[in-house]
């Protein structure tokens, strides 16, 4: 399985980029490619980062894209991440040379993470929609297609350059209050960890983000009582959110969050190439 995101456009309150970033960090991974960054990088929307060394010398840190190759401790599932910033230009080309990779690799299924801003209280849990225009896909995990129309990301194209070559590929997005969409945004990348975790069948490292998701909230709990008409702006959300999931107090739901329960207990169960 390949699992990408891209900072940049596709990434409200770096949800997406922290998720895969926490990833790479708790499981050993080892880089096998690297893209040029001359090729897809306009520098002057991308800017080179400046910054100093732990020995004080001064160094230059360009936009990039990495992939790895990991294995996931449970199952052993050899998992490739795709992590960098959107590129500027030549996304056809960067498609096709992450998907050579992926394909050499021996990648089956491409899983894209995104997040964008929503009106979505921050008090709730946060949305996560996972959409495959792939039939096998659909079947496997029932999932629908995406509705959306529009200017898409290079998620977007990378899934559907995917689909193209027969791959597998889906999408997982969350969706950040935008009321609190400057990062770091832990509640949503805390939701995507947890729909990848249904799709690999295995744990995902969340490391302190269960913690740092309630520090987050109750802080911004506290930015919203010292405004009356965010406190009411935000309860109007919520009691448009709770609207709209009463119909989930339903024996399906009940059975959807069983069979959460279930492949916590048996990593495989129902997972993606499982």
């Amino acid at each position: 399985m390949l699992i990408a995101a891209f900072e940049g456009w596709n990434d409200a309150g770096s949800a997406a980029s922290t998720a895969l970033a926490q990833i790479a960090e708790a499981w050993d991974v080892r880089e096998v490619e690297s893209l040029d960054v001359d090729t897809f990088h306009d520098f002057q929307v991308n800017r080179p980062m400046v910054g100093l060394s732990e020995e004080g010398e001064r160094t230059l840190t360009w936009p990039s894209t990495t992939i790895s190759l990991t294995v996931s401790p449970t199952l052993g599932r050899r998992i490739v991440l795709v992590q960098g910033v959107e590129p500027s230009m030549r996304w056809r080309e960067f498609c096709r040379q992450v998907l050579d990779v992926a394909e050499d690799l021996g990648v089956s299924t491409v899983v894209c993470m995104g997040a964008l801003l929503a009106d979505v209280p921050h008090t709730r849990p946060i949305p996560v929609q996972t959409s495959s225009d792939d039939p096998r896909v659909q079947a496997l995990l029932d999932v629908e297609a995406s509705e959306y129309e529009g200017p898409t990301g290079i998620t977007g194209v990378l899934t559907h350059m995917a689909t193209e070559r027969r791959l597998h590929a889906l999408n997982v997005w969350a969706a950040v209050p935008h009321y609190v969409a400057q990062p770091p945004s832990p509640k949503a990348t805390l939701a995507l960890l947890t729909a990848l975790e249904e799709l690999l069948g295995e744990p995902t490292p969340v490391g302190e983000l269960v913690e740092d998701a309630k520090a987050w909230q109750d802080g911004v709990d506290e930015l919203a009582a010292e405004d009356p008409e965010v406190a009411e702006y935000v309860h109007q959300l919520e009691e448009a959110k709770d609207t709209a999931e009463l119909p989930e107090a339903s024996g399906e739901a009940i059975a959807r969050e069983f069979e959460k329960y279930l492949r916590r207990r048996d990593p495989g169960h129902g997972s993606i190439g499982g």
